[in-house]
């Protein structure tokens, strides 16, 4: 009899100890209820950071206007989505850029965009990024490890810039002699193409002009300061071609200062690079003549390579190579293209 009841009462502590044990798992929550417990929501700020594109950009020089511009419009465009880019410049040291993107590979980017210096010295970085599942594209080069090569065909937009500045020199000047200036910059390979088809066309198309100087200009105060020494030894320069929009802006100031009020008719500057300076250069009617714009002008370009890398992050197929579009700009057809 005394077993039985020791093994009665044993057996309900044991049945309380078992519901004890239960309650304390579903604590919070109805302990008749045998559903589990439903997992708490996710912080919105945690979600939004984790759907955020990071992309980390990686451009020679914010000195040259026509990059700063393109870098605000994809900044801009950016924001406007959620997503967040970073802008570095490397200011043309190839060593400084491949430290950067190795940067932005360790910091976690789900994408890059890189405006190369040297596109050798950068391919194994690139390589690097592309094996750690980051999206790569390449801003002007042609190169092996990308996913994305956003390129020019800076031979050709170097020969458009001469045919237009050859059709000034054909129409201005008899028999087509006139001293001519080329604003280069050869450190970079693609504007050393570009600045071959400027001297190849000129050659071509108005063999009579002659180029008196040829100079270093990446941006306006390079311009600026190479065109004041051009025209102290050859006075008659009267034709400027320059690979990009800061030197040409350079070269209008020079000329502002050297003729004063006065904008002879003969006198001009072939560039490319829809910049805000050339754009009011041509509306006021000062020295730039022709500009190249290449896809359209810059906030348009910076819009343009933004929705390609957001679409490639979002798994969309492209060819490797994109060619951009080269449009020959003059007064005659500025509004349509300040206006898209």
């Amino acid at each position: 009899m005394k077993r039985r009841i020791f093994s009665l009462l044993l057996t309900m502590i044991l049945m309380l100890s078992v519901a004890g044990c239960s309650s304390s798992k579903v604590e919070g929550t109805d302990a008749a209820s045998t559903e589990p417990a439903a997992e708490a929501p996710a912080d919105a700020s945690k979600t939004e950071a984790t759907d955020a594109l990071k992309i980390g950009l990686a451009i020679q020089t914010l000195g040259n206007q026509v990059w700063a511009q393109q870098m605000d419009a994809i900044q801009t465009e950016a924001e406007k989505d959620g997503n967040k880019v970073t802008v570095v410049e490397c200011n043309g040291n190839a060593n400084t850029q491949i430290s950067q993107l190795e940067n932005f590979i360790t910091s976690g980017v789900d994408l890059l965009i890189v405006n190369p210096v040297d596109p050798d010295a950068i391919e194994s970085v690139c390589a690097q990024a592309r094996e750690a599942g980051i999206k790569v594209i390449a801003w002007d080069e042609e190169m092996e490890n990308t996913d994305i090569n956003w390129i020019i065909k800076n031979y050709d937009l170097g020969a458009v810039i001469g045919e237009e500045a050859a059709k000034f020199i054909n129409e201005k000047f008899d028999g087509g002699k006139c001293e001519v200036a080329v604003l280069g910059y050869p450190q970079t390979p693609i504007l050393l193409e570009r600045e071959n088809g400027i001297l190849d066309k000129i050659a071509e198309l108005a063999p009579n002009a002659v180029v008196v100087a040829n100079q270093p200009a990446i941006n306006p105060t390079e311009g600026l300061d190479a065109m004041e020494t051009i025209l102290q030894a050859h006075p008659d320069v009267k034709v400027v071609c320059s690979i990009g929009g800061g030197g040409a802006a350079g070269a209008n100031e020079a000329f502002k200062g050297f003729y004063g009020d006065k904008v002879p008719d003969n006198v001009g500057v072939f560039s490319t690079d829809l910049t805000d300076e050339t754009i009011a250069s041509m509306q006021n009617g000062e020295f730039n003549r022709m500009c190249v714009a290449i896809t359209g002008n810059a906030y348009v370009c910076g819009q343009e390579v933004y929705d390609i890398a957001v679409r490639l992050a979002g798994g969309q197929a492209f060819d490797q190579n994109i060619y951009r579009e080269l449009i020959p700009v003059t007064i005659d057809n500025l509004d349509d293209m300040i206006t898209n």
